[in-house]
């Protein structure tokens, strides 16, 4: 017959705690004992109860003594492999919780600007504030180039779309398309 499962959580009930202290120290005692004898290990076993002064020990006091100042001694490694403290753990995951905030940036700009040009596709309109003019350009430009490259790509041929330098205002004519477009707008 199957046993049911204890919540573990504190018990309330005097007796029954007691019970289930001896219980299970007398549990921890065999498993400490099983441990050394299957697997050839030092281990010791140090249960505190309720209302005790003396823990119950195994295999023995002094036997316990000595495999915890034999612990004692041993000299503190200085990194193991996987072995991590706080600060490391949380700086780790510092950095990935940014890349996370730069890729979903990323992300939200790439969105914006894809709406920025299908509205301007369907309207036929550009817009009139420089940054989203800006941010269309920017989308246009990797789009071009991504263009061109499955061009090359596929057909061998040199690139079709070169990038251009960056815009400079100011009534310069940059040979960009692009920008004569934006220009003629805002003139016309």
């Amino acid at each position: 017959m199957a046993r049911k499962k204890v919540a573990l959580q504190y018990i309330r009930n005097d007796s029954t705690r007691l019970n289930t202290l001896k219980k299970h120290t007398k549990n921890m005692m065999k498993k400490g004992s099983e441990v050394a004898t299957l697997c050839n290990a030092k281990a010791c076993v140090l249960v505190y109860g309720e209302g005790t002064t003396v823990p119950e020990v195994f295999p023995s006091h002094a036997k316990a003594v000595a495999i915890l100042n034999r612990f004692k001694s041993i000299p503190e490694v200085p990194q193991l492999k996987k072995t991590m403290n706080q600060e490391t753990i949380l700086s780790k995951r510092l950095v990935q919780l940014r890349h996370q905030v730069e890729k979903i940036r990323r992300e939200r700009e790439d969105r914006e600007a894809r709406i920025l040009l299908h509205k301007a596709m369907v309207s036929g309109h550009l817009p009139g504030n420089i940054e989203e003019l800006t941010t269309m350009a920017w989308k246009l430009e990797l789009i071009l180039k991504s263009v061109g490259e499955r061009i090359t790509e596929r057909s061998g041929l040199p690139p079709v779309y070169q990038a251009h330098a960056p815009y400079v205002t100011g009534g310069m004519d940059m040979g960009s398309p692009m920008y004569k477009a934006l220009q003629q707008q805002h003139e016309g």
